[in-house]
């Protein structure tokens, strides 16, 4: 337990002038860990010297990251099975404060508008039709064209919020939705473009690995085949790869994200975040 008068008083010297002290100060309220956030955002609303506001958010913002880096740690070794799980923890970065269960009850609240107009003799192009009918039509979801590559467009919680998104972050709605509905809808790591594949192996198929066709969640879930990605990937002078054609694993979704984190953030020229960034992708490479 921490006692609150210790931590209040460690709190008042972080504005020390000597350099030694402050040090000091800053690694025992680094050591507390996330007890110790509360505090230091009551001690920040309180304070008038900018050097001590920066001080602590500066603190509040490593505790919270040294937090986010042993999660995503945790459940990349633990074999990465949840997807929403993985996001969530990327979206910590920029909003560490989140209630996530809303994220998880937003998800929901589609997953359930899908099932209660489901009929379990649906198609495979049936059940993509309704999900898409529920998806675009009803929650107004779409893909943001007119700013792609702001960072909103990869975080969930912004993404349901505005119902904008880029290819990964919709693609990504899309196939946890589908697979929480017993739909076999997986992530595929095309290059320059994310999609996703219907996969069942119990059907006869014109493709490798059981899949039926693919869905462009950017483009309101747009059904096309094979040939379609054939032809993109000759657009991109590509050779053929089996992993453009296949679904990838949670691992590589998240790792996609990051980059397009990355990306957003060098062309904003936040140094910061990129290296800080850099340091999660690392932890999944």
């Amino acid at each position: 337990m921490i006692d609150p008068i210790e931590i209040r008083s460690l709190i008042s010297l972080l504005d020390d002038p000597d350099a030694e002290v402050y040090e000091h100060v800053q690694k025992k309220l680094f050591s507390y860990g996330a007890e110790a956030i509360e505090y230091l955002e009551n001690a920040f609303g309180e304070a008038f010297d900018p050097v001590l506001q920066e001080r602590i958010a500066n603190l509040v913002h490593e505790i919270q990251f040294t937090s986010l880096k042993k999660d995503l740690e945790l459940w990349y070794q633990g074999g990465a099975f949840d997807l929403l799980q993985g996001i969530l923890i990327i979206n910590r970065y920029q909003y560490p404060d989140l209630d996530e269960q809303k994220v998880i009850n937003q998800i929901e609240a589609i997953k359930r508008d899908i099932w209660i107009q489901m009929s379990n003799e649906g198609s495979p192009v049936e059940q993509i039709k309704l999900i898409n009918h529920i998806l675009y039509s009803i929650h107004g979801f779409s893909g943001n064209t007119t700013n792609h590559r702001d960072p909103q467009n990869s975080y969930i919680s912004q993404v349901l919020e505005t119902k904008k998104g880029n290819q990964i972050s919709l693609a990504i709605i899309y196939s946890i939705i589908a697979q929480k509905l017993d739909i076999p809808v997986y992530g595929v790591n095309l290059p320059q473009h994310f999609i996703l594949a219907y996969l069942d192996e119990s059907r006869e198929s014109e493709f490798d690995g059981g899949i039926l066709f693919y869905i462009n969640a950017f483009n309101k879930g747009m059904v096309f085949g094979r040939r379609d990605v054939d032809m993109f990937l000759k657009q991109l002078n590509l050779q053929y790869d089996k992993q453009f054609y296949e679904p990838c694993s949670n691992t590589d979704i998240i790792k996609r994200v990051i980059r397009n984190l990355i990306s957003a953030y060098e062309h904003l020229g936040s140094s910061e975040k990129v290296d800080e960034l850099n340091e999660l992708l690392q932890i999944l490479e």
